[in-house]
C-alpha cells in the first residue's frame, strides 16, 4: 500500500515533460500490469534497455529510414517520445514489459502502417494481443472493440478492418516487444519490415 502512495504522490508532482516514460511507467506500477513468465524471458534481452530518442537528431537521417520516418509520425502527430528519467531507472528496470511497451508504442504504428487514428490504435493493439504481451492489454483489446466505433462512428469499418489486419500480423511477425529497434534508426524501413516478417506496407 505505501509503495502504491508513493506512485501516486509521483504521478501527481511530476511535472518534466522530457520524460514522459516516468509518467506511463508510474501508471503501470500503480495498476499492476502484469506479463506471462514466457513474455517475461523473451524480454530480458532489454532489461534496462531505455536509450534516450531525440527527434532533432532523427530528423536528419535519410527518407524511408525508421529514424526519420518516426520523427515525422512524431512531429505530424505533435507527440513526444517516451524517455525515461535516470530517478526511475529501477522500477524501469524491474518492469521490462511497460517500459518496453510505451516506449516502442509509436515505433509500432510506423513499423505496422497504422495512423493514430482510433481505426490506427486498434491494429497496433491488436498486434499486441496476438503476441499476447499482456492479459491487460486483451481486457483493453475487448474495451477498444465496444467502445471505438462509438466514439468514432466514421471510421467504424477502418476499425473493424484493422482489428482483423493487426491480429494476422501479429501472427506472421517476429515477437516485436524485445527487438532493440533504438539500434536500427538508420536502417531501411522497408528492409525492416522484412527482416522481422512484416508484409510492405
Amino acid at each position: 500500500m505505501f509503495k502504491k502512495i508513493k506512485y501516486i504522490q509521483l504521478l501527481l508532482t511530476n511535472k518534466n515533460w522530457e520524460h514522459l516514460g516516468d509518467i506511463a511507467i508510474l501508471k503501470s506500477e500503480l495498476f499492476g500490469a502484469k506479463v506471462s513468465p514466457a513474455v517475461a524471458a523473451k524480454l530480458q534481452a532489454v532489461e534496462g534497455y531505455h536509450p534516450p530518442i531525440n527527434l532533432e537528431i532523427l530528423s536528419q537521417y535519410p527518407p524511408g529510414t525508421l529514424g526519420r520516418e518516426y520523427a515525422n509520425h512524431m512531429q505530424i502527430n505533435h507527440l513526444q517520445p517516451f524517455n525515461v528519467s535516470p530517478a526511475l531507472e529501477e522500477i524501469a528496470k524491474h518492469n521490462v514489459f511497460a517500459l518496453r511497451y510505451v516506449v516502442t508504442h509509436d515505433i509500432f504504428h510506423v513499423l505496422l502502417g497504422f495512423d493514430t487514428s482510433y481505426a490506427g490504435e486498434i491494429g497496433v493493439l491488436a498486434v499486441a494481443v496476438e503476441q499476447n504481451y499482456s492479459q491487460s492489454l486483451k481486457i483493453g483489446l475487448w474495451i477498444a472493440q465496444c467502445l471505438y466505433p462509438l466514439l468514432a462512428p466514421q471510421q467504424r469499418g477502418e476499425i473493424f478492418a484493422n482489428f482483423k489486419k493487426g491480429k494476422e500480423l501479429g501472427k506472421k511477425a517476429d515477437f516485436l516487444l524485445s527487438y532493440r529497434f533504438e539500434e536500427h534508426w538508420k536502417d531501411s524501413l522497408a528492409n525492416l519490415r522484412t527482416s522481422l516478417s512484416l508484409p510492405p506496407v
